[in-house]
């Protein structure tokens, strides 16, 4: 890859991404990610050569720039979360494309996401803490993080979050599912016993082997 089109049409190529020029100079093209407006690829050219600027992970930001002489620390940008990456044909198209890729991942990285993707893991018939779902998404700490995304579940017949208890194993809200009593009858329907508002986490829970595997 040497070229600016090469590196548009790949960023372009990611999903809800658009093309910006926001400074007035035709040398200065972004790819922005719809909604957030935020930027993941910046290209320009320098020194005769077409530069781009992509956000890097810390763990993998040093390992780039050890590897080919042609990335370096961000260029006019914040050298701990950005490197530059020349386009002089020294690296190959498939780690170009891979920075690319990390650069859009970091920038779309939603807490929700892995919230949801967590959820989807409860077996039929199980439920799972707040906590255990903030476990099961990468930090621990997030179980309030859990709840707010739950209530805001985009997709409620493909996230089941009507699964998801509290640590003592009673249910949310009555309205938080449609309507008085809404949840009680989602578990009902999948074989889980609901007494007094309360689901028996040792009889019906996922309990620690589950989220001890690996995937889940």
């Amino acid at each position: 890859m040497k070229t600016r089109e090469e590196a548009l049409a790949y960023g372009l190529s990611f999903p809800d991404t658009y093309q910006d020029a926001p400074f007035h100079d035709d040398n200065w093209q972004l790819v922005r990610v719809q909604g957030s407006k935020k930027a993941f690829l910046w290209t320009y050219e320098r020194n005769g050569y077409i530069h781009l600027n992509l956000k890097a992970d810390p763990e993998w930001r040093d390992f780039w720039r050890s590897t080919y002489a042609s990335v370096i620390p961000g260029w006019h940008q914040n050298k701990e979360h950005w490197n530059t990456v020349i386009l002089d044909g020294t690296i190959p198209d498939l780690d170009v494309k891979r920075m690319i890729g990390e650069s859009y991942d970091i920038v779309t990285y939603s807490p929700s996401k892995k919230i949801y993707e967590a959820v989807k893991k409860i077996p039929k018939g199980r439920v799972a803490t707040y906590g255990q779902i903030a476990d099961l998404a990468g930090d621990k700490k997030m179980a309030r993080a859990v709840g707010n995304a739950l209530h805001k579940n985009p997709d409620p017949e493909g996230i089941p979050c009507f699964r998801v208890v509290n640590a003592k194993g009673e249910l949310s809200g009555e309205f938080a599912f449609g309507g008085a009593g809404a949840q009680a009858k989602l578990l009902l329907e999948e074989g889980i016993e609901v007494v007094n508002g309360r689901v028996d986490l040792k009889k019906y829970g996922i309990g620690d082997t589950l989220t001890n595997r690996q995937g889940f």
